[in-house]
């Protein structure tokens, strides 16, 4: 049992929500064997990150998931007022992220779409399946965000504009297909045919990265890496997946691949997180929630 489901007999929606959120992000990051990306082995192909630093990362979010599901709960309903106010806390919870990490993006990607997506579900918590929470995510996404720092270009953007490709704006402005049409639904087969849920996990996360045009890796190693990342990603899943032999030697050369490129699929990895807490939410409130 983890610190975060021994709660109260009653606790807020959004002390719920919150602690669904940073699990999520806690669980994606502790997964292992993961190509490339921060795990219990090591740190990757990053110099920066390490395993006790992303689950720091993850915590110091817990009040900003937490007072982003009380502000749309407390609207009922989406509007302009109630995106200003998410993305006002939402540059509040990076900024405390980037006092913990000294600096260090750990979570940059998770804030934009676990913040969409716990406001989404805290706006009706009677319709909590993943493509109902998705779609109003996304109809949050579209809305402006006037207080957006002006002028600052993300790596993400750059390469967005490089390359021609969607990141995770549009994403979330599409309803999250990434994670509705691939990840969720390969998360199921892998379960179903008795995979374990860890190799579950790891299949979820590779079918994002098959499909996904990450902008981490197309940062650092352009397109014949995400190339390489994506044909990878699909070679593991068509050799059984992670719980066969097959797919777990496919999976160590994608792994020498990822390194042999200095490149970490981030982005796929933030969708992993949002895909875990959309998987949580599938069976409803707990009869602990409370109304306060």
């Amino acid at each position: 049992m983890n610190a975060l489901t021994t709660v109260p007999a009653q606790l807020s929606l959004g002390d719920w929500l919150a602690d669904l959120a940073v699990q999520a992000l806690i669980d994606e990051a502790e997964l292992s064997p993961k190509p490339g990306l921060v795990d219990r082995r090591g740190s990757g192909a990053h110099s920066d990150l390490h395993l006790g630093l992303m689950q720091a990362s993850a915590l110091s979010l817990w009040p900003m998931f937490g007072a982003m599901a009380d502000a749309a709960r407390d609207a009922g309903e989406l509007s302009q007022p109630l995106r200003e106010t998410l993305g006002r806390l939402g540059r509040e919870g990076e900024a405390d992220m980037l006092r913990v990490t000294g600096g260090v993006n750990t979570h940059r990607g998770a804030i934009w779409a676990l913040g969409l997506l716990t406001a989404a579900a805290a706006l009706d918590s009677s319709a909590l399946g993943p493509a109902a929470v998705a779609l109003r995510a996304a109809r949050l996404a579209l809305l402006p965000d006037p207080g957006a720092p002006a002028g600052h270009a993300s790596h993400g953007a750059q390469v967005c504009r490089r390359y021609g490709v969607h990141g995770a704006r549009e994403e979330a402005q599409l309803g999250f297909p990434a994670i509705i049409r691939q990840a969720l639904p390969q998360l199921a087969r892998s379960r179903e045919a008795g995979a374990g849920e860890q190799n579950a996990r790891l299949d979820a996360l590779l079918a994002i990265m098959s499909g996904l045009a990450d902008t981490c890796v197309l940062y650092r190693a352009g397109l014949a890496g995400l190339a390489c990342m994506q044909d990878g990603a699909r070679a593991v899943l068509e050799a059984g997946g992670c719980a066969s032999l097959a797919g777990r030697r496919r999976l160590g050369e994608l792994e020498r691949d990822m390194l042999r490129l200095r490149a970490s699929p981030g982005g796929a990895a933030d969708l992993l997180a949002a895909s875990l807490f959309l998987d949580r939410l599938q069976p409803g409130l707990p009869a602990q929630i409370g109304s306060v």
